[in-house]
């Protein structure tokens, strides 16, 4: 294989010295070092029968910076050169490093899509680290919920026990026997599952909405339930503080609640209460609950016991043999305070009872006959 001699240009002085001429030598003898090379690759090629295809690098400036790539063949009549700039290898490396991306990313892609299937080991521990992550989180998440629904829950036995117990108080204060309501019992519920509408599981957020309603719904029937404790313990009150209650064991009333013929000075004269006979000594008890007001002896009463029951509502017992509280004492209903007697301006042993409203005189009748009306009381009568 022959190539054309090479010409040099020499400009300056290099022209007729020493320094050009040994450099057009240097030259030469590149050139012929290098057909030597291809004339060793051609006879290689066709000892093995196959074209001898080389390329040689030559380093160099060309063109204000880059690489020149020489190809010599021998399907080619000469020899080409390709000339790659600096431009040129930044591109090629950036497209080299996109496929070697886009190649990784497919690979793990297939590599996890796959990974049951081709049971990889390493993938396999990868793809199984992944979802035991996941699955810590799911089960994080719901713990996390499920103390919340927890907490929920606890607040609402404690309401619970709170509405069973006022459930409890209520039956007490309307008269009902609690075993009637079985407030400590789960009521039976039941009936056919509906043909038209399937069954729904509840999701978790229905499961929160549903127990949050219940709450509220347990809040405002403990708010209305203790209203209504409130206005029954009133009524209580007020009952226990009406005087109701027989102030002594006694069969009847000699004289009545009206105007009746005064037994020391035979006029026509108010009797302001009603008259019990009894023996001396028999004990009185208070008939509703109160604060003395009074205790001590009165010229016309004799021995007196005034009893403030609130309402401006006050009884009076009179012609006692002996007084037992002091004014000040708080007395409950049917607390024996006194024994009946003959004293004062009186006939005989009996117990004058009366009922007094904002200072007036009532008939005590209408308040003892109100919870003992089989109790046989004297009307007012002339005598």
């Amino acid at each position: 294989m022959a190539f054309p001699e090479a010409v040099v240009k020499t400009d300056g002085p290099n022209q007729a010295g020493q320094p050009g001429r040994q450099k057009v030598k240097t030259k030469l003898r590149e050139r012929a070092d290098f057909a030597r090379f291809g004339d060793d690759r051609l006879k290689a090629g066709v000892r093995r029968k196959q074209p001898a295809d080389f390329w040689r690098l030559h380093e160099g400036v060309v063109n204000g910076g880059g690489v020149q790539v020489i190809l010599i063949s021998s399907r080619l009549a000469k020899a080409r050169s390709l000339t790659l700039s600096l431009r040129h290898v930044l591109v090629s490396a950036t497209l080299g490093l996109m496929m070697v991306a886009a190649l990784t990313g497919a690979l793990y892609w297939l590599s996890l899509r796959f990974a049951v299937e081709l049971k990889i080991p390493l993938v396999t521990q990868l793809v199984l680290a992944a979802q035991q992550g996941e699955t810590e989180r799911s089960r994080e998440f719901m713990q996390q919920n499920l103390n919340a629904m927890a907490v929920k829950i606890g607040e609402m036995q404690a309401q619970l026990t709170r509405l069973d117990a006022l459930g409890e108080r209520l039956s007490s204060l309307a008269g009902i026997r609690p075993q009637e309501f079985r407030f400590s019992e789960t009521p039976g519920l039941g009936g056919a599952q509906s043909s038209t509408m399937p069954p729904q599981n509840l999701t978790l957020t229905q499961f929160n909405e549903q127990v949050a309603s219940l709450s509220r719904r347990m809040e405002n029937r403990t708010d209305m339930l203790g209203v209504l404790e409130a206005q029954l313990f009133e009524q209580a009150v007020k009952k226990k503080a009406m005087p109701t209650m027989m102030p002594v064991a006694a069969p009847f009333n000699a004289s009545g609640f009206g105007y009746r013929i005064d037994p020391f000075t035979g006029q026509q004269a108010m009797h302001e209460g009603i008259d019990f006979i009894t023996d001396v000594g028999t004990p009185v008890v208070a008939a509703a609950g109160g604060v003395v007001q009074f205790a001590g002896f009165h010229p016309q009463y004799g021995n007196m016991i005034d009893i403030d029951h609130g309402n401006d509502l006050v009884t009076r017992y009179a012609h006692l043999s002996r007084v037992l509280v002091k004014e000040g004492d708080v007395l409950q209903r049917g607390r024996r305070i006194a024994d009946s007697g003959n004293t004062g301006r009186s006939t005989g042993p009996h117990l004058h009872f009366e009922v007094r409203f904002r200072g007036a005189a009532q008939n005590p009748s209408r308040f003892l006959l109100a919870a003992n009306p089989q109790v046989p009381l004297a009307k007012a009568r002339m005598r």
